[in-house]
């Protein structure tokens, strides 16, 4: 509804001071077009919005603007009282914090909505650990969060997957976490890059400041990272034949097989598969696991 949006419109301008069109069109998933005609309807109905024009515009309010409108509505307020992951919260030492601001945001709200805040609680748990647990050297997480939030540079040891060792000094951006995997985004050598946390052996905050790119957006930049990673992972597919009694178990084994193709069944009941694996060694695996329950029939990459 174009109130709500309105109302969200204000609110983003309160919280981050300046936006730009583009920026509020992307937030509010609308047009370019549509938030200009919601700024006309902002100051008609008297609301100061200014537009400031050049490189470094943007929308903005008057100074010491803000608005009344903040209730909550109920799904914005369950949203609040989802349960987190604790083993991240644990990784970054957030554990005791976010409990205390949790009693205290569910201490100022009404008696009426402290019930519903509690049974959201208990309704949805998020737990981002993997079954077999698997232990991460997490020892530079401290100094890279101190690193972070000074904008400090960091001198760090850091183990590439060749197990080779180099020595290194980076600026900090930010923290990712990939499931229960902990990612340090920095400025290497002028490029941006993504360092696995446990592979960084050593960590020492500097005297030395850095500056922090304003236009910097790190969910952004880790969404486009991530969709060139994906797009350039290997692939290597398998064309088998598949015994009828296996057929239902093939994405069940504990193993990841990604199933291409299927096809008609041939003569002797055998159904004709395309797979596709990360690495030749995966495709192996896979395969030698189902006996002579699979035939091999064209390997290629």
């Amino acid at each position: 509804m174009r109130a709500d949006r309105l109302i969200s419109i204000l609110l983003l301008l309160q919280n981050h001071e300046k936006m730009t069109t583009k920026a509020l069109a992307k937030e509010l998933e609308v047009t370019e077009r549509t938030i200009h005609r919601d700024m006309e309807a902002l100051s008609s109905a008297g609301i100061p919005v200014l537009a400031e024009r050049g490189k470094h515009g943007g929308w903005r309010l008057v100074e010491q603007y803000r608005t009344k409108l903040t209730g909550l509505k109920d799904n914005e307020l369950k949203t609040l009282f989802l349960s987190p992951s604790f083993q991240l919260l644990s990784d970054l030492g957030f554990t005791k914090d976010w409990k205390e601001a949790r009693q205290k945001l569910l201490a100022s709200l009404p008696n009426s909505l402290q019930s519903q805040a509690d049974d959201m609680w208990n309704r949805v748990h998020i737990d981002t650990d993997t079954w077999r647990q698997s232990s991460q050297e997490l020892s530079a997480l401290s100094t890279l969060q101190q690193a972070i939030w000074k904008e400090r540079k960091i001198k760090m040891k850091y183990e590439k997957a060749n197990l080779e060792t180099s020595e290194r000094i980076v600026e900090p951006l930010g923290l990712v976490a990939k499931g229960r995997t902990w990612y340090l985004i920095a400025a290497s050598n002028g490029e941006l890059r993504n360092f696995r946390v446990s592979r960084i052996k050593s960590a020492e905050m500097t005297a030395e400041v850095f500056k922090r790119p304003q236009d910097f957006k790190l969910a952004e930049y880790w969404n486009e990272s991530k969709q060139t990673f994906v797009q350039n992972l290997p692939v290597f597919e398998v064309d088998v034949e598949v015994s009828p009694a296996i057929f239902p178990r093939l994405t069940f084994t504990g193993r990841f097989a990604q199933v291409l193709h299927t096809g008609a069944p041939n003569k002797d009941g055998w159904i004709p598969v395309k797979l596709s694996f990360d690495t030749k060694q995966e495709a192996e695996a896979y395969v030698l696991g189902f006996g002579d329950q699979i035939r091999l029939s064209i390997l290629f990459h």
